[in-house]
């Protein structure tokens, strides 16, 4: 299956073929679109002049220098120098932690609740963003170690609509939003 995450067949592609862009892609996930979120990395790529995005090289870059690529217009993300400094924490912990392969991160996992231990560890994530992660990586990578579905919590349901993990073109992107809509109003309802 191929990815379709950002609606733009290029980003898709580098999403596929770079897991440290995917990683910066769901890093990216708060506060603006998804699919915006998910076409930043194709988009830092293109600002750096390079085809994939390697953690060794971003954690060395000089941080106004790669703050200066994120926030020219347009901007990654509503908030390019607070990602800016995400986005290089993040890279310094794959290589510190996994020696600059991030698909290590998910590879050597255990089981499931080692994958979500590792990637709620990483700088920018959480548990929550490391259940979608882990949802996204068995539903559409076919990463599924042991326990899997379960360590992802509800998004690792089969058939469900709740985050990015389930996003496999336009009409489903349309029913995380509208999932997501009605998340929010009932929680306005009742808050």
């Amino acid at each position: 299956m191929s990815l379709r995450l950002a609606q733009d067949p290029d980003a898709d592609a580098l999403l596929e073929a770079d897991p440290f862009a995917l990683l910066t892609g769901m890093l990216l996930d708060q506060q603006i679109p998804m699919e915006r979120a998910f076409a930043g990395p194709a988009t830092i790529a293109r600002r750096l002049g390079v085809a994939r995005l390697d953690p060794a090289e971003i954690a060395a870059m000089d941080d106004q220098q790669f703050t200066e690529a994120l926030s020219e217009a347009p901007a990654v993300h509503r908030f390019p120098g607070s990602m800016a400094a995400r986005v290089k924490a993040l890279a310094r912990t794959i290589v510190e932690d996994y020696d600059g392969d991030a698909a290590a991160g998910w590879t050597t996992a255990q089981d499931g609740a080692d994958l979500v231990s590792r990637l709620a560890a990483l700088p920018g994530f959480g548990t929550q963003k490391a259940q979608i992660f882990t949802a996204l990586l068995g539903k559409q990578l076919g990463v599924q170690p042991s326990g899997w579905r379960a360590a992802a919590g509800s998004y690792g349901q089969d058939g469900s609509r709740r985050s990015i993990a389930d996003v496999t073109g336009p009409e489903s992107l349309n029913e995380v939003r509208a999932f997501k809509k009605a998340l929010k109003a009932a929680a306005k309802a009742h808050g």
